[in-house]
């Protein structure tokens, strides 16, 4: 085994022993575990990390819109992710991308907002409207 497969294989314990423990983590370790994880098993983690990734966005950089909106960005993208794998996974897809809309609308891009709800109106019409 080499020393960066060992690396990954102890990255992937602590990461599940984390979550596994007893105490509730902050988010910000939370999302670290979430993001290992998911290179194991993207079906279970990713719908995870989507929601993770949200609460950090509001909880620990609320004050800052750009750093936000880059974690809302990283929750969208583990959302598509997920739709791409399961399309009933609309849900998770529509509700990471309402969330990425309220944080374009906080500030004040007008241009991306219109693209969130085209993708927000695709996305209901292939779930059946």
């Amino acid at each position: 085994m080499t020393y960066s497969a060992h690396a990954g294989h102890d990255a992937i314990l602590r990461a599940r022993v984390a979550l596994l423990g007893s105490q509730t983590l902050p988010a910000r370790e939370e999302v670290a575990a979430y993001r290992v994880l998911v290179q194991v098993n993207a079906r279970a983690y990713l719908p995870l990390l989507a929601e993770a990734l949200y609460e950090y966005s509001r909880q620990d950089f609320a004050h800052l819109p750009d750093i936000a909106l880059a974690l809302r960005a990283e929750a969208l993208a583990a959302a598509r992710r997920m739709y791409a794998m399961e399309p009933a996974r609309d849900l998770l897809l529509v509700k990471a991308l309402h969330r990425y809309q309220e944080q374009l609308l906080l500030m004040d891009r007008q241009e991306e907002i219109a693209a969130v709800e085209r993708e927000m109106a695709e996305v209901g019409a292939g779930a059946g409207g």
